[in-house]
């Protein structure tokens, strides 16, 4: 993952306002409660966030991997998730013509 070293700085530290995968990952994880917004990732290594990882991809296959086909209250937990995070992001300066983590 770009900008990992052998531990995570957290999402709040993390490059581009957390527009990473491993930024992604952690929003999909708190938008399905598998880990409470408040937790950051600070001071995770890879293979913990590889394990997150694993976990978010099997709730999102409960449902497609399509956002219209998550139930209402974690569809509305992912968009706002998702709205914040952009608005911060773009916020710190963050442009998404200019992402090349895809």
């Amino acid at each position: 993952m770009r900008g990992m070293k052998k531990t995570y700085a957290g999402i709040d530290k993390d490059i581009d306002g957390g527009m990473t995968a491993a930024g992604r990952i952690i929003r999909d994880a708190w938008a399905f409660g598998l880990i409470p917004e408040t937790e950051t990732c600070a001071g995770w290594n890879m293979q913990a966030l590889e394990d997150l990882w694993t976990r978010t991809h099997a709730e999102w296959g409960k449902y497609g991997h399509q956002v219209n086909q998550l139930p209402e209250e974690i569809r509305e937990r992912y968009m706002r998730i998702q709205r914040e995070a952009f608005d911060k992001a773009r916020e710190a300066g963050w442009d998404a013509s200019l992402d090349d983590n895809d």
